[in-house]
């Protein structure tokens, strides 16, 4: 394998990358956008959707999936507005990041707060991913744990220890091992190729999910649940769950921190806000779709009985072959999903160290590797790009380990994330930029939409720790 250095400035080298990135690159069209949306989207949350609406029932469970629905489309709305500068439509200034849009619109104060809200975020979804994936990539390799278990029983006899580990732990460090060579695809337009991957097993998992639900109902000749939910041991735990449930929803739904990044791989014409919105309308509707059939399925075939990840309720039962590639098509989900978050976050790192550091040649220089029998393929890797990109997914799967507790985390992020940036943010930029008079129609609309969001937010947020808490004291 041949390794050739570019010796070319690196200052010269980091802004060709800039302009390669901002100008050239931009060829995305409506479907790559809804592709991306949908990668990012439709991932771990969706199989917690029949546990929330269990615990919320027939009439709340549907009400609060439309009604997060309703809000994050609002959202991407507004947010697509304000890609460019000061003129939506012919702003010279694109903004191809969320931060970097509430630092030009709101202040540098905002944009803090701002910055805070969104990396908790991005980290908490590496988190969120990564548990599940462990789970499901246990239920995969479980299949040839078995075939191996066997024949050390036929070697060793039937009261030999054949253990080849059950623990989750151990899939967290498979999955972070996979996601520390993935992370080295260098930025959102490089992965085109595994976000439509991505969709198309998302595609595949619910729909699998969902025909097996309605399998299950089938069998049983009837609907379970109630109008209520299901029940707790007490009103107080009740109301827990509730609110638990409420962040799992919140969760599922927004993709506003990652929307201006997919934004700017657009190509124009059209407009990019167009394309962007049709795009927005066209994934929102898609997976609230697929949000209300695997919610609803799965509530009426388990009831009561409903558990937090959807398909580990069918267990290994028949038909085992097919619940063994829906997890496998969870696994290669949760890989493209877990790059589509973790992207804004290595290219916030990586630009501050450039510019911070100019001149310093283990930050800004490339080398070319030149793959044996690929007829002249070269892959350019950076030193600086290798050690961030692995130190943040080793610190990822850490924290995954240590709080491996599927719902009470989904709950959290989707408390903590959802009403500033899905909400506040968006709704404070629209109105700076339409310079709307405090007290009018509009603006107490605006105002009204916000605090509603926020109350709902602070009653997850709530419900949520108080259930990681429990769990982990357990």
């Amino acid at each position: 394998m041949d390794i050739k250095e570019n010796n070319e400035s690196p200052v010269l080298r980091s802004t060709e990358l800039q302009l390669h990135d901002s100008v050239c690159a931009r060829t995305g069209t409506l479907w790559t956008a809804v592709a991306h949306i949908i990668t990012g989207v439709i991932g771990a949350g969706v199989l917690s959707l029949a546990w929330a609406t269990a615990k919320l029932g027939w009439i709340g469970g549907p009400a609060a999936l439309i009604g997060f629905a309703g809000v994050t489309l609002v959202s991407a709305f507004l947010l697509s507005d304000c890609y460019l500068f000061p003129d939506p439509d012919n702003g010279p200034l694109r903004l191809n990041s969320y931060s970097q849009a509430v630092k030009v619109y709101l202040g540098k104060k905002n944009q803090i707060v701002c910055g805070v809200c969104v990396y908790i975020s991005l980290v908490g979804v590496g988190v969120a991913y990564t548990i599940v994936t462990a789970t499901y990539l246990h239920k995969v390799i479980s299949v040839i744990v078995a075939i191996f278990r066997s024949n050390c029983y036929h070697r060793k006899g039937h009261y030999a220890t054949c253990s080849y580990g059950d623990k989750n732990n151990y899939f967290m460090l498979l999955f972070g091992v996979l996601q520390i060579f993935m992370s080295q695809i260098p930025n959102f337009h490089n992965m085109l190729w595994l976000s439509v991957v991505a969709a198309v097993m998302s595609f595949a998992y619910s729909s699998i999910g969902l025909g097996l639900a309605f399998g299950q109902i089938i069998e049983n000749r009837q609907i379970e649940g109630s109008v209520k939910g299901s029940p707790a041991e007490n009103r107080g735990a009740k109301v827990w769950l509730v609110f638990q449930a409420l962040g799992n929803i919140a969760f599922s739904y927004p993709f506003s921190i990652i929307l201006l990044e997919i934004q700017d791989t657009l190509r124009s014409p059209p407009a990019e806000k167009q394309t962007m919105k049709k795009a927005s309308a066209a994934a929102v509707f898609i997976t609230t779709f697929f949000y209300l059939c695997c919610g609803c399925f799965g509530y009426a075939a388990f009831g009561d009985a409903t558990p937090g990840n959807l398909l580990t309720g069918f267990g290994f039962y028949e038909p085992f072959w097919l619940v063994d590639f829906a997890n496998a098509c969870i696994v290669l989900h949760l890989v493209g999903g877990y790059q589509v978050y973790s992207q804004p976050i290595f290219a916030a790192m990586e630009r501050v160290l450039t510019e911070r550091y100019p001149q310093n040649k283990l930050i800004t220089k490339f080398y070319g590797f030149k793959l044996p029998s690929s007829r002249g393929v070269t892959v350019t890797l950076s030193p600086m790009r290798l050690c961030l990109r692995t130190t943040y997914v080793v610190i990822i799967t850490g924290v995954s380990i240590l709080f491996p507790y599927f719902n009470e985390v989904l709950g959290v992020l989707g408390a903590v994330g959802f009403w500033p940036l899905a909400v506040y943010f968006p709704v404070e930029m629209c109105i700076l930029r339409k310079k709307i008079p405090v007290w009018t129609r509009k603006w107490l609309l605006l105002r009204g939409f916000s605090f509603v969001c926020l109350l709902v937010s602070v009653l997850a947020l709530v419900g949520s720790i108080y259930g990681l808490v429990a769990a982990k004291l357990r």
